[in-house]
């Protein structure tokens, strides 16, 4: 047990936190619009520096405008314990969506700031740029580039729908650090966040301990036919892509069926053309989302998909087109790291599981060079990316709690 095993979070300051900072980008239903690098986001992210600053921390940008407040430690020869996720959000966002994770770093600074108690290793929060992708495409971005998965040009140079380049919008709002993105030394990483999944409430568990993050491979899938004239072209004479499409979705959906219940499958996009009521349709593009937590099992439905595409486009005439578009391996996370959420955990009392992450999260790229866990808390319903977004505020103190005392653990490993 850490000679500090007393020592907790002020849970009302933390969701103070939680609501002041709701208040920038905030929606008429109670949830939070603040796309990354907006107006929005400028003041969530001064509001960010003026609080850790506040706490004695100093706050830097890296080259992709990632933020870190850094809390000294008594030897400079460590490198970092980081915690940290996102403060943007969706267009129809949530309060608590990686805004936790960032905010339950503060409370862990808050604490030891009010206890007098200094960490070995020096103890920072990181606010990473543009995790949820709804600006600019793919997501998780700049952790991205911190992790080796993308270079800095081809992630400066995602444009917006208006055109406007990330690049464009770290340079306006002054976020360029002279450190380059990815040579930010770091012993470990903790990121806290809501479930976005309805497992922990449904068993009444307090804690997930997140052993890792599930494969997620995305396509886009074009199916080509022929237009005709909906009134005047006989049935068997069609060559209806839209049609085809419809079949192809069942069968992307059997897909998962055939590994249930870890496979997933998604369609989140469809779009039709000539998009005309008396026109058969000759071209449909639609996207799909796999996911499993076993690379192995998810190579094999990708291998399924694509056979059930091809074998559906040959029985209704038409041809498909499949493109990959983004593959995030499954990631398992560091033995170390998971110990000392685990330990912590049961420590408290608080009930736990082990849990595989559905979602994406920043601590996939950081995972990949630096040894990283996260905890997980429930949220209402297991809804997420939307503005009905909840949490207990009992929840996220006892995840909070959690990440103080895994970050005093791994002052002592690493």
């Amino acid at each position: 047990m850490s000679q500090h095993a007393n020592l907790t979070v002020n849970g009302q300051a933390l969701w103070h936190d939680l609501v002041t900072t709701a208040a920038f980008g905030g929606t008429e239903k109670g949830g939070v619009c603040r796309l990354a690098l907006t107006d929005e986001d400028r003041q969530v992210r001064a509001w960010f520096e003026q609080t850790c600053t506040a706490l004695g921390c100093t706050v830097t940008y890296d080259s992709m405008g990632n933020q870190f407040a850094r809390r000294p430690g008594t030897r400079d020869d460590l490198p970092p314990i980081m915690m940290g996720s996102h403060l943007d959000t969706q267009v129809t966002g949530g309060r608590f969506d990686g805004i936790l994770g960032v905010l339950g770093g503060i409370a862990v600074l808050r604490a030891l700031h009010d206890a007098g108690v200094t960490t070995m290793h020096a103890l920072e929060v990181v606010n990473w740029t543009n995790e949820e992708g709804a600006r600019f495409t793919p997501p998780m971005l700049a952790s991205g580039v911190f992790g080796g998965a993308f270079t800095e040009e081809f992630a400066g140079s995602r444009a917006d729908g208006a055109g406007i380049t990330l690049r464009q919008e770290l340079e306006r709002g002054g976020f360029v650090g002279t450190e380059p993105c990815g040579q930010h030394p770091a012993a470990a990483y903790f990121e806290l966040h809501i479930e976005q999944g309805p497992v922990l409430e449904a068993e009444d568990r307090t804690i997930g301990v997140v052993t890792g993050v599930q494969g997620m491979r995305w396509y886009e899938v074009v199916v080509r036919g022929r237009s005709a004239h909906a009134g005047t072209t006989p049935m068997p004479m069609r060559k209806d892509a839209l049609l085809a499409a419809a079949r192809m979705i069942e069968q992307v959906n059997a897909v998962a069926q055939a590994h249930a219940p870890e496979g997933l499958s998604t369609i989140g996009i469809i779009t039709a053309l000539p998009a005309s009521s008396n026109v058969v349709p000759r071209e449909v593009r639609f996207t799909v989302d796999l996911r499993n937590p076993s690379e192995p099992v998810l190579q094999t439905m990708e291998e399924d998909f694509l056979q059930r595409m091809q074998a559906c486009a040959l029985e209704n005439d038409v041809q498909v087109t499949v493109t990959p578009t983004w593959n995030s391996p499954a990631v398992h996370f560091d033995p170390r790291c998971i110990a000392s959420v685990k330990e912590s955990t049961e420590e408290l009392g608080y009930s736990m599981r082990d849990i595989v992450s559905g979602a994406g999260h920043d601590a996939v790229y950081v995972s990949r060079v630096v040894p990283t866990a996260m905890i997980f808390v429930p949220c209402l319903h297991g809804i997420s990316h939307n503005e009905a977004e909840s949490a207990t505020p009992e929840d996220v103190t006892a995840g909070s709690n959690v990440l103080l005392n895994a970050v005093l653990k791994a002052d002592h490993l690493f």
